[in-house]
């Protein structure tokens, strides 16, 4: 079948989000490069940043949670421009804390931002990719991964400067309203989230089929014709709740998948430098090309992902990146050199590069009128992964190395690529 070419609305929404990705990963990496300054501005010791980040992660699964029903109610449109001015804003809140208490409220308002925008943004991407009728999700991630690239470099440079923290921020922030402002009204406006040629009615049953003839010529106010339609009402309303189980079954078992590969994810950025450095006793400069090797080979994954799912489909993207990543963490756990630790880093990088594209696609797409909350509790549940992967494996360091403890992570990849099928949508075959 020849692909057709989107219209010019489709690419310029396309173009608009890829924005929007990118500047959340930007306004995301200038907070963490700024985290020393605002510790030593607020006298903030590690113990209670830690906290702090902890309490703004939590303000970020509430923003999350929100997102889904307003953009269900309103649309993705609304809901990303909205939530992309609250966290632009929100940006400067961190740089005039003078207090632990005025921190955290900084941080509660940028958690939220970040949240509301994660699920908005890419219920946007699903109405986009639906409308480009080909996978086009891995590349929004990508651009999420380079801008965190270009805020991070940005953040750097002005330090060098000796630019203060609050003008850094001021300006970031007002770039971001001014690229909201450009991107808002290239986005998709809001439609219904059910997928073309899928329905998000029950499906029909025989004895619903037989209900129906049997209410076909029954006098409307007829004893039979009362007792019909009861039955066909109470018949309808046993297939609306098993076809609503059925969607919440599927969002769990996405969340679940999201969960493992965030986690997954998570164990990586935080552990990888230590992990070497702890299992080969290389130095401080050598260790830290373990994430090089993780970060580089993640983004230039999403960047080829599409293309590859478009050819193979999103089940074996996920099954055979996730079985990828596994035996990457497995590679790990069992060498003793560095090109080797190095090339299972690398190889955990492209595995779960895909994943998780195709599992918001999958939950965007699940054919239900609230496709917009159903992300949101994927999403969810997958950046509680992302929290929780690095504190499981400190604690399990009290108990075996840490190289062992890469078991986790590499489990439960393996449990994705068995849950794969998980992904696939009712038009995909």
């Amino acid at each position: 079948m020849v692909a057709t070419t989107p219209a010019p609305p489709i690419r310029n929404a396309r173009i608009a989000l890829f924005v929007v990705f990118g500047l959340n990963g930007m306004l995301a990496a200038l907070w963490i490069v700024h985290i020393p300054a605002v510790t030593e501005r607020t006298g903030v010791s590690h113990s209670l940043l830690g906290m702090l980040i902890l309490l703004s992660a939590g303000f970020a699964i509430i923003g999350m949670q929100a997102a889904g029903p307003l953009a269900d109610r309103f649309g993705s449109r609304i809901l990303t421009a909205t939530a992309a001015t609250l966290l632009s804003l929100a940006l400067i809140g961190p740089g005039l804390a003078t207090s632990p208490v005025t921190l955290a409220i900084a941080l509660a308002a940028l958690g939220i931002g970040m949240g509301m925008l994660d699920v908005s943004m890419n219920a946007q991407a699903v109405h986009i990719e639906r409308a480009y009728a080909r996978p086009i999700m891995s590349a929004f991630h990508a651009f999420f991964s380079l801008g965190g690239l270009a805020g991070s470099l940005a953040g750097a440079a002005a330090q060098r400067a000796h630019w203060s923290i609050h003008t850094t921020l001021a300006v970031s922030a007002a770039v971001g309203l001014a690229l909201v402002a450009i991107c808002t009204p290239r986005l998709l406006p809001h439609v219904r989230a059910t997928p073309a040629g899928e329905s998000a009615t029950p499906p029909t049953e025989d004895d619903a089929a037989g209900l129906d003839a049997a209410m076909d010529g029954q006098p409307i106010g007829s004893e039979e014709g009362l007792s019909a339609r009861r039955d066909r009402a109470a018949v309808g309303a046993e297939l609306e709740t098993a076809t609503r189980a059925d969607f919440s079954r599927k969002v769990l078992v996405l969340g679940v998948i999201a969960f493992a590969v965030l986690m997954s994810e998570g164990v990586a950025a935080d552990w990888s430098a230590l992990q070497l450095r702890d299992r080969l006793g290389v130095d401080v400069g050598s260790a830290a090309l373990a994430y090089v090797a993780f970060s580089t080979t993640m983004t230039a994954g999403r960047l080829v992902a599409d293309r590859v799912s478009g050819k193979i489909g999103r089940v074996a993207v996920v099954r055979w990146g996730t079985a990828l990543g596994a035996f990457g963490f497995g590679l790990i756990a069992v060498s003793g050199w560095l090109p080797l630790t190095l090339l299972g880093w690398a190889l955990v990088g492209i595995g779960l590069s895909g994943a998780v594209p195709q599992v918001f696609t999958a939950a965007g797409n699940l054919g239900s009128a609230t496709a917009a909350t159903d992300m949101s509790r994927v999403v969810g549940l997958g950046y509680l992964g992302l929290l929780a992967g690095p504190a499981i494996i400190g604690w399990l360091t009290k108990l075996v190395p840490l190289t062992a403890a890469m078991a986790v992570p590499l489990t439960a990849l393996l449990l994705c690529a068995w849950a794969a099928g998980a992904v696939r949508t009712r038009t995909e075959s």
